[in-house]
């Protein structure tokens, strides 16, 4: 550095005279180019003694003769000043040098990561300072980051190296607390399996100080820390602990109560599995810890659901195998039983084989008699006194399609009814105590065919008689007998129904004759029944209404022979009072062998049922009248979609009530910067569900509708106290449970801002192709409050929104909708997959997807609530 330093000082000084000397050449050619123009003017020498006359003659000659002096003095003073400012500016550029080498070395510190380097940065315009120390803040919060990221992926990877060896619950339970409790530095952990069938939560894993803990304890769901968390299935982190809430013990410590709690829902496809539970004696989980155990949460739900379908199914595989071995078992007893069948049916053989002689000495016999029982008309049966079935005659095939092996079967009880069976044992019964005296009865039967007759049968005692030596029974088929008796009953009944009735009944033949009419008919036609019977209808005077519809009714039937339908209005007289009425006639063609013989006309007096009907549509259009209005109303207080998309233009809204009014209803409404949407499903639908809404659209417009600036939780939570005083829930005698779910936006274009809350109902953001969903809190607007149990406020999610991003809220009709060819419901997971698979396309286009795919999966059915679903573009 000197030395370039000296060889810089000496170019200086070369530098410096050669500008002197040019100075004193550039400045000596004025009093020369001066002397040689005045010697050539007067023609002197150029000598001394010239140079001395010119200088007489002309005295300006000596002043340009001091110019040399002159340009080497001004030549001077200019390189005096020129190295003056070199200097300055050398200090300058030497200064900068060594900033520069400082800042080079700062940022070579940054290269080998450390982190907690400093410079010293004193101007504000020192712009690149500035910026390294950005960087190195950057480098630092991103180094930061990174650690966490490698803290829980180590933590993940532990934990599903445990996951992946163990196979039983309470082996992975213990390994697994373990491993957390001395990962997350907390002092105390347990775990909780849900056992699905008994609804409670039992632990299986205990872990604290390094030392497994061997404890017992059941949790039913929403009570105390473990069943609320389970029940709610959100995390629960508490620095406030419960007066109740267990004491670690330690043999350093002491007796002493957590400071804080940590409780991890297990879940695995929206299905709850288990509860984590942590306790730290320090004042704070870390909130790295906690993100890191509830992401841990669902990896640990998957292997538990896994672990339980695998223990089911080794349950499964082991009753299979005890049933393999038990049929193996009776498979053995089954071939010893039939090798002792084979013995009894050789000895059979034998006895079959000494039989047959015999049986061939009375085979002609009984062909003989067999041919004259085959063609008997009745049934031939022969019981022993218990009612034991020893002989059926051949006959019984014919007559009732067995043959005589079936009756022996068991056949002769199997297909009598229980009165028939009664009536059999009766006869049995009177046989046996009466032997003298035969016993006749009645019954049905079902033959073979499906057919059912009715049978006579007549019994006699012949136990005595040694060639019968039993109960003989000869039955007759009956039926035909049967059904003639039945039909004259039945006209005998018609004719007694007809007289007596209130309706006009007439009987004419296919060329007008009457052959019947029953006393009501004198009030329509003004002419006795028995005066009618053998005339026509051209020989009587009637109204020309009831002549044209006979007249015309008996050509339709003739032509089609069907049972015809009519509603007419006739004269009658009544009291002697002239009066129309209202008749249903019902004309029934009657048919002899295939022939249409005669008409029967049914004439039904249904006036007073018009004049019922008439009132009834009357009311309905009344109450349809009143809800067409309602319907108005709510429309007219409803948003309009060019109205939202002055302040969001590219937004639409899908609006679908199951019936004329809705109890689901978009709300809007802008002061200022700020823009408030929201979608809001009121309990219940149509008429009711209405009601509510002009309650929840008033309430929503007076809370939003005043200077004070409230987040979008706030504003829900007004709502809700505000619903239920206008409910008046409040009060102790309080039955009205009603509410309404709600999802929330406030939004600010200003600061790019949405603010979301929620009341059973969630919001998902599309953002550069992927979906996130904020879920909205598991509490409604409204309702009767826990008398019990306090209350948490609404959360309120804050979503800073980049161009281009797309959010999405809708009321539960759509997801709850019953459809598709399994009859299930839409589902939130379809809605989530029609935004993902369509994330490229311009939210307007959303409304006309989700309309068609809607229909599309309700196809027939019937729509089961109201819809409404809100999408907005930013």
């Amino acid at each position: 550095m000197i030395v370039e330093e000296n060889k810089k000082t000496t170019i200086s000084q070369i530098l410096s005279t050669q500008v002197i000397w040019q100075a004193l050449i550039a400045g000596s050619l004025f009093p020369l180019i001066s002397w040689v123009v005045e010697i050539i003017r007067m023609h002197v020498s150029f000598t001394f003694s010239g140079l001395y006359q010119i200088h007489k003659n002309n005295p300006v000659l000596w002043i340009m003769d001091l110019i040399p002096l002159l340009v080497i003095g001004l030549a001077y003073i200019i390189d005096r000043k020129r190295k003056s400012e070199k200097q300055i500016f050398d200090e300058q550029i030497n200064e900068r040098d060594a900033r520069l080498n400082t800042m080079a070395e700062f940022s070579k510190q940054i290269g080998e990561g450390n982190y907690n380097v400093d410079l010293d940065v004193t101007s504000s315009q020192d712009f690149l300072g500035h910026s390294l120390l950005m960087m190195r803040d950057n480098l630092l919060a991103n180094h930061k980051k990174e650690s966490e990221e490698n803290w829980i992926a180590a933590g993940k990877e532990n934990i599903s190296e445990i996951l992946r060896i163990h196979n039983k619950i309470e082996t992975l339970a213990d390994q697994v607390i373990a491993m957390l409790v001395n990962y997350v530095d907390v002092v105390q952990g347990a775990m909780y399996i849900f056992d699905e069938d008994k609804k409670v939560l039992f632990n299986v894993a205990t872990y604290a100080y390094n030392r497994k803990k061997y404890i017992t304890q059941e949790f039913r769901l929403g009570y105390g820390l473990i069943g609320q968390c389970a029940y709610e299935m959100e995390y629960i982190y508490r620095t406030e602990i419960p007066e109740d809430y267990v004491s670690i013990t330690s043999g350093i410590l002491g007796d002493q109560k957590p400071q804080s709690i940590l409780l991890i829902p297990l879940i695995s496809d929206e299905k709850l599995q288990g509860v984590l539970e942590f306790a730290s004696v320090k004042a704070g989980i870390p909130e790295l810890t906690i993100r890191f155990l509830i992401e841990l949460g669902e990896i640990i739900a998957r292997t538990v659901f896994n672990l339980k379908v695998t223990h089911r199914t080794e349950q499964l595989l082991k009753e299979s195998q005890e049933m393999t071995i038990e049929l193996r078992e009776n498979e053995e007893q089954l071939r010893q039983n039939a090798e002792e069948m084979r013995a009894t049916q050789e000895e059979l053989k034998k006895s079959n084989e000494q039989l047959e002689s015999k049986v061939l000495e009375v085979e002609n016999a009984q062909k003989r008699l067999y041919s004259l029982l085959e063609n008997a008309s009745e049934v031939i049966s022969i019981y022993d006194e218990n009612m034991v079935l020893v002989y059926e005659s051949p006959s019984v095939t014919k007559i009732l399609g067995f043959t005589p092996e079936e009756m022996m079967g068991g056949k002769d009880m199997d297909r009598l009814t229980r009165k028939g069976e009664n009536s059999m044992r009766n006869m049995f019964k009177q046989l046996l105590e009466s032997p003298a005296e035969p016993v006749s009865i009645q019954y049905t039967y079902m033959k073979k065919n499906g057919q059912k007759i009715f049978l006579e049968t007549t019994g006699r005692n012949l136990l005595e008689d040694p060639a019968i030596k039993g109960i003989i029974l000869n039955s007759t088929d009956i039926t035909e007998r049967k059904r003639a008796e039945r039909e004259e009953r039945l006209k005998s009944k018609m004719q007694s129904l007809s007289e007596n009735s209130l309706d006009m009944i007439i009987r004419l033949s296919t060329v007008g004759q009457f052959f019947y009419a029953n006393p009501m008919v004198e009030h329509f036609l003004g002419i006795e029944p028995k005066e009618l019977i053998n005339k026509t209808l051209n020989e009587i005077e009637i109204s020309d209404v009831l002549f044209n519809y006979f007249r015309e009714t008996i050509d339709a039937i003739k032509a089609y022979p069907n049972k015809t339908n009519h509603e007419l209005t006739v004269p009658a007289v009544f009291d002697n009072v002239q009066c129309e009425r209202i008749m249903s006639f019902a004309a029934i063609p009657e048919f002899n062998e295939n022939e249409l013989e005669t008409i029967l006309f049914v004439g039904h007096d249904i006036t007073e049922a018009k004049q019922i009907e008439l009132e009834i549509q009357d009311k309905n259009r009344k109450i349809e009248d009143s809800i067409n209005y309602a319907q108005r109303i709510q429309t007219s207080i409803l948003p309009d979609i060019r109205i939202v998309r002055e302040s969001l233009p590219k937004s639409f809204i899908y609006y679908k009530p199951r019936d004329v009014v809705s109890g689901d209803f978009p709300w809007f409404f802008r002061r200022g910067d700020e823009i408030f949407i929201a979608a809001v499903d009121c309990t219940g639908h149509g008429v009711p569900g209405a009601l509510l809404s002009f309650v929840g659209y008033f309430l929503l417009n007076s809370i939003v509708d005043h200077e004070r600036k409230l987040s979008a939780s706030e504003i829900c939570d007004m709502l809700h106290f505000g619903v239920r005083k206008t409910l008046k829930q409040e009060l102790e005698d309080a039955e009205a449970r009603d509410g309404m779910d709600i999802a929330f936006c406030k939004i600010n274009h200003i600061n790019k801002e949405v603010q979301f809350a929620g009341a059973h109902r969630p919001l998902y953001l599309l953002r550069d192709g992927e979906l996130t969903e904020f879920k909205g809190d598991r509490k409604a607007i409204g309702g009767i409050p826990h008398r019990k149990k306090e209350e948490e406020n609404f959360t309120n999610y804050i979503i800073n929104y980049k161009r281009g991003d797309k959010i999405f809220f809708f009321s539960d009709g759509l997801p709850d909708q019953l459809g598709g060819p399994e009859d299930k419901k839409y589902s939130p997971k379809r809605i989530r997959e029609i935004i993902s698979e369509n994330n490229t396309i311009p939210i307007e286009k959303f409304s006309n997807l989700f309309a068609s795919d809607f229909e599309k999966w309700k196809g027939d059915g019937k729509q089961i609530d109201d819809v409404l679903l809100i999408g907005i573009e930013f």
